[in-house]
């Protein structure tokens, strides 16, 4: 297992903040979902709140999906639906130093 969340790490960097700039408009809630980023990637978050936030953001960044982000208007609402349910279930994990990260990146993007 440990070998796979370090693959997933990878591919989430490398995709995560094109995704996010193209989702940015029809995420009302992209703050957390940048925070949820960095508590997937922070060394100190529980292997289980990664996994699960790993699965979420991971499904977020695949342009293929239930939806296709592709389509206007709805591309987005069943990302929307799997990153409130993990943000949810991990809330406890996200720390304000998560926050503070993530509304810098939104201010410099």
């Amino acid at each position: 297992m440990k070998g796979e969340t370090g693959q997933d790490e990878r591919n989430l960097r490398e995709n995560f903040w094109r995704t996010a700039k193209k989702a940015a408009r029809h995420v009302p809630f992209m703050e957390d979902v940048v925070a949820a980023y960095y508590c997937a990637l922070d060394k100190q978050t529980p292997l289980r709140t990664k996994g699960i936030l790993l699965a979420a953001l991971g499904y977020f960044i695949l342009p293929a999906d239930t939806i296709p982000d592709v389509i206007f208007g709805l591309g987005f609402t069943d990302d929307i639906a799997v990153l409130t349910a993990a943000i949810t279930a991990v809330q406890a994990h996200l720390k304000p130093a998560h926050k503070i990260a993530a509304r810098q990146a939104l201010t410099e993007a």
